[in-house]
């Protein structure tokens, strides 16, 4: 089989159908619902704000959140890419970044996974 174009659509993507693509499937499954979960968690324990965002600090979020998963550092990383929740820095660290204030910006449900579109793609 030959590889796809280095500038090609395919190229770095796992063949249509194998177990590869079905194991990147499942993964991006489980982590947009580990999104979806650490927003639930912000909006429930978060401090509703006048312009309609939920805040909560960093501190209490993580000794919430690491009760239910130890990766809350790169969920809200994920989260912020997919332009969920807002907050400033680059990186949170454990007590230096207690005082942060994270800002749920929307619910997932209203953002287009931005993986679907290419599985949307191979599924054509």
């Amino acid at each position: 089989m030959a590889a796809p174009p280095r500038h090609g659509r395919e190229y770095g993507r796992p063949v249509a159908g194998s177990k590869t693509e079905a194991r990147g499937r499942f993964a991006g499954a489980h982590i947009s619902q580990e999104v979806k979960d650490l927003c639930r968690v912000i909006l429930q324990m978060g401090h509703e704000q006048p312009d309609g965002t939920v805040s909560v600090t960093f501190g209490r979020l993580f000794e919430r959140y690491t009760r239910i998963s130890n990766k809350v550092v790169g969920m809200l990383l994920r989260a912020r890419k997919q332009n969920l929740v807002h907050f400033e820095g680059e990186m949170l660290f454990q007590r230096r970044d207690d005082d942060v204030i994270i800002t749920l910006l929307r619910m997932p449900e209203d953002v287009e996974n931005d993986s679907d579109e290419y599985w949307n793609i191979r599924a054509k």
